[in-house]
């Protein structure tokens, strides 16, 4: 297989049309499905009663953020390592969908800390670690913005990119590391889930369809961006013609 005739934007501008639709039905599914038995099967915590059905939403955005800022990395290193234009596309892709997952998951823990510690925020080392995150995903955006060369502007934002990533793993082993008042993860390769089995079902769902949904989000925001910057290339004036 030549992963390099796939790098191309012509390429895969066409593939990413073909999984958008594959991608966003299966992610509304999952969320259908997810939620149902989050909210309606999943029974009541004995601690902390109906107000913890909201980690349904929170634990999954809070993944979710985390590991978009680490595959946004990742690609960083890639157009860094090898000048390539693709994985610098896929970044500026990625940026917006993990920024709004990280305040929904900031605005989500919120919620339910507010009748958990009678504060809608305090200063813990793993809200503080993602609030940090969520800043340095607009941080991103901002640098992006503000420089009008775009090799200029993407290389800028993949070193910014790869400098924070430092933070993700601060974020996970907060609780490990610090006396914080965030509890310890209830799901983790190093033990048994520590919650029933119709929970675990409900977050699984809700984490898969948040992972496609990025997924979706993301390859509709890079067939734009590949337009944008392709638009004098004569592959997408043949197919703005057939389009018109």
């Amino acid at each position: 297989m030549n992963f390099y005739h796939y790098a191309a934007p012509s390429t895969f501008y066409g593939l990413a049309g073909k999984a958008i639709p594959w991608a966003a039905w299966t992610a509304g599914i999952l969320a259908v499905l997810g939620l149902y038995i989050s909210f309606f099967v999943a029974p009541t915590d004995f601690q902390q009663g109906e107000a913890y059905r909201i980690i349904f939403i929170h634990v999954p955005a809070a993944w979710m953020g985390m590991l978009i800022y680490l595959v946004m990395a990742v690609w960083g290193a890639v157009g860094l390592a090898f000048n390539a234009r693709l994985p610098f596309m896929l970044m500026r892709a990625l940026a917006p969908t993990g920024a709004i997952l990280t305040f929904v998951a900031l605005w989500t823990g919120a919620v339910w800390g507010k009748p958990m510690w009678g504060a809608w925020w305090v200063w813990d080392a793993r809200l503080t670690s993602t609030l940090i995150l969520l800043f340095l995903y607009i941080g991103t955006l901002a640098l992006w913005s503000s420089i009008e060369d775009v090799k200029r502007s993407d290389r800028a934002g993949a070193l910014l990119t790869l400098i924070g990533v430092v933070n993700v793993p601060i974020i996970l082993f907060s609780v490990v590391w610090w006396n914080t008042l965030h509890q310890g993860s209830t799901v983790g390769v190093s033990h048994a889930p520590k919650m029933a089995a119709t929970m675990l079902q409900g977050l699984l769902l809700m984490t898969s369809a948040a992972w496609l949904y990025a997924i979706a989000a993301t390859l509709v925001r890079v067939r734009r961006i590949i337009l944008e910057r392709e638009r004098k290339t004569e592959w997408v004036r043949d197919l703005l013609k057939k389009e018109t």
